[in-house]
């Protein structure tokens, strides 16, 4: 079902790079091992639309979206939801910190591309 789900948002989307989160080392086996399944279930639903596949350890998801690799959970909301001009009613969660993430890979690639494009307008001038 979450295969099926996330195929689906990928075919309707288009996106250019599926940018997940590394693991990490959780107090609880338990929900490492679920949290392990569900992000290959997603790395490979994004792997078979040909998607290119960016993973982020946290520190550098944190670094990029608010400037601090050590920064807290609700810095890193608040940053987010500042950036994409959200509602700050919720506390932070798990769609902030996915929003983190697609914000930290959207920043590593697409920052070379701009920072390129500005050097051939430079050369034009």
């Amino acid at each position: 079902m979450l295969h099926r789900g996330v195929a689906e948002v990928i075919r309707r989307l288009a996106p250019e790079l599926l940018a997940v989160e590394d693991v990490f080392h959780a107090v609880n086996a338990r929900s490492a091992l679920v949290l392990g399944h569900v992000r290959g279930v997603v790395v490979l639903a994004g792997a078979q639309a040909g998607l290119e596949v960016a993973a982020f350890a946290p520190a550098t998801v944190k670094s990029h979206v608010t400037g601090y690799g050590r920064a807290e959970k609700a810095q890193v909301a608040l940053v987010v939801s500042r950036l994409l001009a959200l509602p700050r009613d919720e506390p932070p969660g798990d769609a902030t910190d996915a929003l983190a993430v697609a914000l930290c890979g959207a920043h590593i690639t697409l920052a070379p591309l701009a920072a390129a494009t500005r050097r051939v307008a430079e050369r034009r001038r």
